[in-house]
C-alpha cells in the first residue's frame, strides 16, 4: 500500500501568513477568528508535515526561520492565487461578466487619494451600484506589498512600478506645478522652469511616498538639492507653503483643490521639460478582478482627466 503523503492545508497556510505578519498568535487568532490554541495546533501541524522549523519563538516574541521566509513568500502567493481564483469562479456564476459586482479591495496612494476619490467615487457609485469598493489609502511600499499578498485587489498608483508579477494601465498623464507662497500684489499663476525650484525651501512629502522620490528626480540634477524638509501628508506641505515656509511641487490633479482653499499660494506652470508623472492601476496578473479593474479604471480615468482640464483652466 502507498504511503500516504500528507500536504498542507490553505487554512495552515493562511494561519502562518497571519501570524508571520502580526508577530503574535493571539492577535493572528482574532483576525482569523479562531482561538489561539486552534490556531498554534494548525501551525504547528503545517510544521511537522514540512519538517521544518518555521518560527523562533522566545520572549520578545516571533522571528522567521530561513525556512519560514521562504514558506512566507510561497504561502502569499498560493493565497493569493487561490483569492483569484475563487473571484473568476464566483464572477462568472453571477452571470454579470459586464457589471462589477462584489467585493473590491482598492488602494490609492497618498498624494492621489484626497483628490482623486472625491470625483471618481460618486461615478462608480452611480454605475456600479452592486460593487462594493473598499479603499485603503497607503503609500507604495505598503500597497503593493498588500497587492501582492492578496489583501488588495488592486492599486492606483505612480506608474511604472516594475513586478513581473503585476500588470497595469496607465489611466492619466498629470504634469507638476511649482507652489510657492503668494506675497501681497503679485501674481497668483504664472510660468517657472525647473531652476526657479528653491532647494533650501523645498518642502517633501517624508521618506517612502513616491512623491516626494519624483519630486528629487526632478530637481536634483538642474538645482542640486542639499536638504528638504518632510511632511507626512500633501495637505500638511500646501499649509506649510501658505504660511511662507517654503515650495513644493504640487500634482495638477490637487491644484484646483488647493486654490479653492486658499489665495495665499501661487502657482507656476512649468515651461517645458515639464516636470510629470502617470497614474496607473495595477493588478495581480493572475487576478479574477480583470473585467472590474478595467471597467473601474475608465471612471477613474474619466475622473482624473476632469481634475486636470480644472487645473489648466486655472492658467487659462
Amino acid at each position: 500500500m502507498a504511503e500516504q503523503v500528507h500536504t498542507p492545508t490553505l487554512k495552515q497556510l493562511r494561519y502562518f501568513e497571519a501570524v508571520a505578519r502580526h508577530g503574535h498568535f493571539g492577535r493572528a487568532a482574532v483576525e482569523c477568528a479562531v482561538t489561539q490554541p486552534a490556531l498554534s495546533q494548525q501551525v504547528m501541524e503545517l510544521e511537522s508535515i514540512l519538517g521544518a522549523s518555521l518560527l523562533e519563538r522566545h520572549k520578545g516574541g516571533l522571528l522567521l526561520t530561513p525556512a519560514g521566509r521562504d514558506v512566507l513568500a510561497r504561502a502569499k502567493t498560493m493565497l493569493a492565487g487561490t483569492h483569484d481564483l475563487m473571484r473568476a469562479v464566483r464572477r462568472q456564476g453571477a452571470g454579470k461578466a459586464t457589471q462589477p459586482c462584489g467585493t473590491l479591495q482598492l488602494g490609492v496612494i497618498a498624494s492621489v487619494a484626497p483628490y482623486l476619490l472625491p470625483a471618481a467615487l460618486p461615478a462608480c457609485r452611480a454605475l456600479y451600484p452592486e460593487l462594493d469598493l473598499r479603499i485603503r489609502e497607503s503609500v507604495t511600499e505598503t500597497l503593493v506589498a498588500e497587492l501582492l499578498d492578496g489583501r488588495l485587489d488592486a492599486v492606483v498608483m505612480a506608474a511604472p512600478h516594475a513586478h513581473d508579477k503585476l500588470a497595469h494601465k496607465v489611466l492619466f498623464n498629470e504634469p507638476f506645478y511649482l507652489a510657492v507662497p503668494r506675497h501681497a500684489g503679485t501674481a497668483r499663476f504664472g510660468a517657472a522652469q525647473l531652476d526657479d525650484v528653491d532647494s533650501k525651501q523645498l518642502l517633501l512629502l517624508e521618506e517612502g511616498h513616491c512623491l516626494r522620490d519624483q519630486a528629487l528626480a526632478f530637481c536634483t540634477v538642474r538645482t542640486g538639492v542639499t536638504q528638504t524638509l518632510g511632511a507626512s501628508s500633501l495637505a500638511t506641505i500646501v499649509g506649510m507653503v501658505a504660511a511662507n515656509m517654503g515650495q513644493t511641487f504640487l500634482p495638477a490633479i490637487a491644484a484646483a483643490s488647493v486654490c479653492e482653499g486658499t489665495d495665499k499660494i501661487g502657482l507656476m506652470q512649468f515651461t517645458a521639460p515639464e516636470p510629470n508623472r502617470s497614474i496607473g492601476i495595477f493588478w495581480r496578473a493572475t487576478s479574477g478582478f480583470v473585467g472590474d479593474i478595467d471597467a473601474l479604471g475608465a471612471v477613474f480615468a474619466m475622473a482624473g482627466r476632469g481634475l486636470l482640464q480644472q487645473a489648466s483652466r486655472l492658467f487659462a
